[in-house]
């Protein structure tokens, strides 16, 4: 076993000993803005509301019912900041269009829109499937559309993954979890989702070796330059 494949193997042991604390981290974390980026939007807004009404009042008196309607105004721009969704929501449609360094994150969250519609168990495959797209995620940042990986990637997460519940969610509910052929519906979709969720890893570590046979071929280089130079 070559160094590189020491280096890989410890990253997915690392990955699969994380890979449950992670989820219950982030499953819920990808829901628009932040709560302090939600709270820095709302304090912002509030204090040009209030900025707005002083200076208002310098040339016309609003009087008790103008102070009650800018408290009101606070109140409802308050809240929509807080509670709103700030984030607009993805289509499918448009997964396919996405550039390839932005196709996780949108992936990602297309998915979580998805999540209370699935079976309890196919949530948690989903919740995996989304901490293998972070991984993924910063991979294909410098990656180019027209490689192999690349469009095995794009396949995958951008039309297989979103086809797969797109054809789970036609199955009426009443009929999701009876048998057909030796499966319902429910294990199928588990199935599949497990299935995906192993093809995403397997990806993340193919492009992780050309990442770690490039470091190790610039480590050898340097090493016989500077030792010839010696």
């Amino acid at each position: 076993m070559t160094d590189v494949d020491r280096q890989i193997a410890r990253a997915g042991d690392l990955l699969d000993r994380t890979r449950a604390e992670r989820q219950a981290l982030t499953a819920r974390r990808r829901h628009g803005v932040s709560v302090a980026r939600r709270l820095a939007l709302a304090g912002t807004a509030d204090l040009a509301i209030i900025v707005a009404a002083i200076a208002v009042g310098w040339f016309v008196p609003i009087g008790m019912g103008g102070a009650l309607l800018v408290a009101a105004l606070l109140a409802v721009v308050t809240a929509f900041l807080l509670f709103a969704t700030l984030t607009p929501a993805v289509r499918v449609e448009q997964l396919t269009q996405v550039p390839l360094k932005a196709l996780p994150a949108k992936t990602e969250q297309w998915l979580d829109t998805q999540r209370k519609l699935l079976p309890a168990p196919a949530q948690t495959l989903v919740d995996g499937i989304g901490v293998r797209l972070e991984t993924l995620s910063p991979q294909l940042a410098s990656l180019d559309e027209g490689e192999p990986v690349a469009i095995e990637v794009r396949k995958l997460i951008g039309e297989q993954l979103p086809e797969l519940l797109k054809g789970y969610a036609k199955v009426p509910a009443p009929l999701r979890g009876v048998a057909r052929n030796g499966k319902s519906p429910d294990a199928q979709l588990a199935d599949a989702l497990r299935l995906i969720d192993e093809e995403i890893g397997q990806m993340s570590t193919q492009i992780a070796q050309g990442d770690l046979d490039s470091l190790e071929t610039r480590g050898r280089f340097l090493e016989i330059k500077y030792r010839d130079e010696v």
